[in-house]
């Protein structure tokens, strides 16, 4: 017998490593999409220390290729690279049906694409979470703001 089971429990799928919290409250997120990044070795490297920041991120369709932009990721800490730009574009690898589709969207509707969270799945691959969007005006950002409150109420008032 084995004495080494492997516990699928155990092990997650992902690790998670930044989320783009202000995109859920400026945003009614319409459609969700997974996305792989073209890093150099340093860039994943620092990634996985928790070395990305995505708050002020935003992805563009351009000539048929879909990057993102405004993403910082800092140099690595044992990086010799004199000249790394830290916001440099990066491009994001999705299917050729998911490109046309978003860029298609997003040139008719008004729509915008948003980055929603940046995580390493379980064979060390980084990822990152992209959505459809549409912006939100002030009443629905203070509807959720609301509702918010009403919910955080309701739980204290479970607790006592």
């Amino acid at each position: 017998m084995n004495s080494k089971k492997q516990n699928k429990e155990a092990t997650p799928e992902f690790l998670h490593i930044t989320e783009n919290r202000k995109a859920r409250f400026n945003y009614h997120i319409i459609e969700k999409y997974e996305a792989g990044l073209v890093l150099t070795g340093n860039e994943i490297k620092s990634i996985r220390d928790g070395g990305i920041s995505i708050d002020e991120a935003y992805v563009r369709p351009q000539q048929e290729e879909i990057y993102l932009l405004g993403a910082h990721i800092r140099a690595y800490k044992f990086c010799t690279d004199k000249e790394y730009n830290p916001t440099r574009p990066r491009k994001l690898l999705l299917n050729r049906s998911e490109i046309n589709k978003l860029q298609g969207r997003v040139e008719a509707k008004g729509m915008t694409i948003v980055p929603l969270r940046v995580y390493v799945n379980k064979r060390g691959k980084a990822k990152i979470e992209i959505a459809l969007a549409k912006g939100k005006d002030s009443p629905d950002k203070r509807k959720d703001i609301v509702s918010r409150e009403k919910k955080r109420e309701a739980e204290r008032a479970m607790k006592r």
